[in-house]
């Protein structure tokens, strides 16, 4: 994480705004004497709220711990997605 100070990050917003979103990872803005603040991309911000509702059940959360520890030990299998509209994919086309 990189980490500017506050009058780093107001004469440079443009840049570091562009880090963030570009380099997809955060910054870490210090303020003298305050407590310090972090920016990440809306596109993380988003994934954090939907990983917290998803996480919010404890029932949910286990099947996902579950699942995530199953392919971790090479459990699972590759699938192909169907297509929602119902018509083939150009691989399977072919």
């Amino acid at each position: 994480m990189r980490t500017v100070s506050y009058s780093e990050a107001r004469q440079n917003l443009a840049k570091v705004l562009d880090h963030v979103v570009d380099d997809a990872e955060e910054v870490l803005v210090t303020r003298s004497g305050r407590e310090a603040a972090v920016i990440i991309s809306l596109r993380e911000y988003e994934s954090l709220k939907e990983t917290a509702y998803l996480m919010a059940s404890p029932a949910n959360a286990r099947r996902l711990n579950e699942a995530i520890e199953e392919l971790r030990t090479g459990g699972g299998e590759l699938r192909d997605l169907i297509d929602p509209d119902g018509s083939p994919d150009e691989a399977s086309a072919a």
